[in-house]
């Protein structure tokens, strides 16, 4: 049986698939791991900022819980000002295609950026959906602030 895809899910645009392709690239061109093995580097991420600039990172594994690609390509943004997202994918290495952030990133996602489209993969292929909605019944962590 599969989810049910949420109320904000939409089929990917022109504009979603360039960011795959930006994330896809990145990742081609960094990966340290051949086909099959293990590495530091096999996740790319590409962010899009409101201006239609795009940001990229790859991942940096560590057995102690080294960032994410989306966290990497977030921060890049960031640095260059950007301060206004409007979507996020990432991307494994060697066409392992799109894949759905983690419960960490998710949770980032979810409290820093709940309006930014996320790409993942569906039943009904590539679709976007808010961030907001990828984790249903959420810790609020702005509303356990003092």
């Amino acid at each position: 049986m599969t989810n049910p895809l949420p109320p904000s899910a939409q089929i990917v645009s022109e504009i979603e698939l360039v960011l795959v392709d930006h994330a896809r690239e990145t990742i081609d061109a960094t990966t340290d791991a051949g086909p099959g093995e293990d590495g530091i580097h096999t996740m790319g991420a590409a962010v899009r900022a409101a201006d239609g600039r795009i940001f990229t990172g790859v991942n940096l594994y560590h057995f102690t819980g080294g960032p994410c690609a989306e966290l990497v390509a977030l921060g890049a943004a960031r640095a260059a000002g950007a301060t206004e997202l409007t979507h996020i994918v990432a991307v494994g290495n060697h066409g392992r295609g799109v894949k759905s952030p983690c419960g960490r990133d998710r949770q980032i996602l979810a409290d820093h950026y709940p309006e930014v489209r996320v790409i993942v993969p569906s039943s009904e292929g590539l679709v976007s959906v808010l961030a907001s909605d990828l984790l249903p019944l959420a810790f609020d962590y702005h509303a356990e602030q003092v």
